[in-house]
């Protein structure tokens, strides 16, 4: 939306833009650097979080159609880490380990079934995977909410810088004093309102993110307590 506003003709922004000196330039560039880093992130962020809630539930979907044989799901997961299954990523984890515990016990007991203290091991495991995988999710995500803090103070930055050359222009009776003061005040409005552009999209983006991957986390540990509660029902040991 940004880009539009200052790309169409005979606007306010292209006439700030035209009429200031080098450091009013400087904070031009700066907001829309800032303008660009934040819809990258926001368009980005957006697209990963939406295939990885479709592909986890395909992944779901075939665990809960097959769950008879919970350490032999046929899925084949596609190797994206841009987008990665976490569901099939949880399942994997705990899936491998279950197995290396079963091995382990008929080896050591000759007796091939979870005791509860491989059940524990195996929550653990999964809460560390859980927490891997929110942690990937939200990676980058900080840089939105510091331009939310940053943009609005790069606005007020050229907002004081523009109200100075105002002034500056007032107390010059030079022929292009008129041109200095209009071109103050243009560049001390329009970068507060580009700032403001900035500031509220991250904000909106950031708090949307934010939830829909806490409620993720929580989808990803139901998943888990499902796919433990599978385990538990086929192999753990029957105690006496």
């Amino acid at each position: 939306m940004l880009s539009i506003i200052v790309c169409s003709a005979q606007n306010p922004f292209i006439s700030a833009w035209e009429s200031s000196d080098f450091i009013g330039k400087l904070i031009f560039m700066a907001l829309l650097a800032i303008s660009l880093i934040s819809w990258t992130i926001l368009f980005h962020k957006w697209k990963m979080a939406s295939k990885v809630h479709k592909e986890s539930l395909l992944f779901k979907k075939a665990f809960f159609e097959h769950r008879g044989d919970p350490l032999a799901i046929p899925f084949v997961a596609k190797n994206n880490p841009n987008s990665p299954n976490a569901f099939y990523i949880l399942y994997d984890v705990l899936q491998r380990k279950a197995t290396e515990l079963l091995k382990k016990n008929e080896q050591v007991r000759d007796d091939s079934s979870l005791a509860s203290a491989d059940i524990t091991l195996l929550e653990n495991h999964a809460l560390t995977t859980i927490s891997a995988i929110t942690k990937c999710l939200e990676r980058h995500l900080y840089l939105l909410s510091t331009i939310v803090t940053l943009s609005p103070f790069l606005g007020l930055l050229g907002t004081v810088y523009g109200i100075l050359i105002t002034f500056s222009g007032v107390s010059f009776d030079a022929m292009g004093s008129n041109q200095q003061v209009l071109g103050g005040l243009s560049l001390a409005l329009t970068t507060t309102v580009i700032g403001l552009l900035n500031a509220i999209p991250a904000l909106i983006g950031y708090n949307y993110l934010k939830n829909s991957i806490s409620d993720f986390d929580h989808e990803m540990e139901r998943f888990g307590t499902e796919v433990l509660s599978s385990f538990t029902m086929h192999y753990r040991a029957v105690e006496v």
